[in-house]
This record gives structure tokens, sequence and C-alpha cells, in this order.
């Protein structure tokens, strides 16, 4: 089984989510159609980055990291392509 690190971002406020999942295309729907109260009024949402491990573990903390101070950092500077077409940032 894999397991899935993404990261959202808000089409209504560019505001990004991230979390973890086994199942990213379902968790995606279940953010875009309303069902994720922390996600719910921030509606819709794109994919702008994921990556896949085989250890809930592993996925686990790399979601945690990517919630740090850090992390955001380094995901600033993986997606920077991507985040400056939107003007945004974490």
């Amino acid at each position: 089984m894999c397991y899935y690190v993404y990261v959202l971002s808000s089409l209504k406020d560019g505001c990004f989510y991230i979390g973890f999942t086994n199942n990213l295309k379902k968790r995606f729907s279940q953010h875009n159609s309303g069902q994720v109260l922390s996600t719910k009024s921030r509606r819709p949402f794109k994919v702008i980055y994921y990556e896949a491990h085989t250890s809930k573990k592993d996925a686990k903390r790399r979601e945690q990291y990517f919630k740090s101070t850090k992390g955001k950092s380094t995901l600033r500077q993986m997606l920077r392509n991507a985040l400056d077409q939107k003007k945004g940032g974490f």
C-alpha cells in the first residue's frame, strides 16, 4: 500500500493545506466536495504537490515536517515556480 503526502492550494483564497492519505483521489474529492471540515470554506482546491511513501510512518513524519517552519521553507524552494505563478506562499 502507498501513502501520500500532499499539498493543496485553494483557488478561492490561495491558502495551502498539507495532509496525508492512502487514497489521494478520494481524499482530494472529499476536500473539494466540502466533506473535510478544516478546508470546507476554502474550496475549490488543486493539488500542487504530492509524494508517495510505502510506509505510513514515513508519510506521517514527512507531513509533520512540511508543516514545520523548516519544512515550509523546503516546500517554498521545491515549488518556487508554481508559487511564483500564484504570488503566494505558506
